[in-house]
């Protein structure tokens, strides 16, 4: 059965296209998938002290974003509540530097040790 190969969008029509930038490439990978862009990701680690605040930077790591999900995993019980008690606060910073609607919720899961 024959497997059948659609061009990437921007990677023109010739067989002798320009290569394509491994960035962009994932990042239509990622939006088929309904996930974030790359660019998004970096940006949610990068500046992780400032999305969550000195207090939490040192407790609590990003995971992933899933279907608008920030997933983040906390040192214990106490952090993972200040974490929900914080949502509104992190959405807030997220959508400044994301954009709106890409992070809609915050989900916690303790570290096993």
């Amino acid at each position: 059965m024959a497997r059948h190969v659609r061009p990437l969008r921007g990677s023109g029509s010739s067989d002798h296209s320009e290569p394509v930038a491994m960035p962009a490439v994932l990042d239509q990978v990622l939006a088929g998938l309904g996930a974030p862009s790359v660019a998004s990701i970096v940006v949610v680690h990068d500046r992780w002290a400032e999305i969550v605040g000195e207090e939490l930077v040192e407790h609590a790591r990003p995971l992933a974003i899933e279907d608008g999900r920030l997933r983040v995993t906390v040192d214990g019980p106490a952090w993972a509540s200040h974490v929900r008690w914080s949502e509104a606060e992190i959405l807030g910073r997220l959508d400044r530097l994301l954009g709106a609607g890409v992070v809609t919720s915050v989900v916690t899961r303790i570290a096993r040790r």
